[in-house]
């Protein structure tokens, strides 16, 4: 397994990934082939890993931009797709550490993600209390900062992740 970052000749195959693996979610993986497509349209896909397997993409872990207020330099972590047939083979968490390393390096703040605190928290992520989401249950709203910015108060990711910007 290869962790690289995307290559335009990566996102037909990116956007089927996202089509599988949230096959059995409500939008049925539309939701999250939308958020990625707009983050890119925009500009805002800051880093977007792939797990390459024998050339076939076979996960993707996607950070864009967050905006909290007083605080600089933080990243959303989402989504993150591993294809039905390589779940369960470290695929995802190799794409997270992967991808928290390199935010780190580039001197991000921290991250944020909206998911199973049980998963999470094998890679640092807690819920603090501190930061916030306004369409979330605070339990699954975590945090991983990288250095103390202080940062507190509400989290505004990119309209794509709205379900009314659909």
């Amino acid at each position: 397994m290869w962790i690289r970052t995307e290559t335009h000749d990566d996102h037909a195959a990116i956007r089927e990934l996202l089509g599988e693996a949230f096959a059995e979610s409500d939008g049925k993986g539309r939701i999250e082939q939308r958020i990625v497509d707009e983050l890119r349209r925009d500009g805002e896909l800051s880093l977007c890993l792939v797990a390459d397997i024998d050339g076939r993409i076979a996960g993707v872990a996607v950070f864009s931009p967050v905006a909290i207020e007083g605080a600089n330099a933080w990243y959303g972590l989402g989504p993150v797709a591993v294809a039905p047939r390589d779940q369960g083979n470290g695929v995802g968490t190799a794409l997270i550490r992967a991808g928290l390393a390199e935010l780190g390096d580039r001197g991000a703040a921290g991250c944020v993600v909206l998911g199973e605190p049980a998963y999470y928290a094998r890679f640092g992520f807690r819920n603090d209390g501190e930061l916030r989401y306004a369409d979330a249950p605070p339990e699954y709203f975590l945090s991983l900062p990288f250095k103390d910015d202080g940062a507190k108060g509400d989290v505004r990711y990119h309209p794509s992740f709205s379900a009314a910007s659909h």
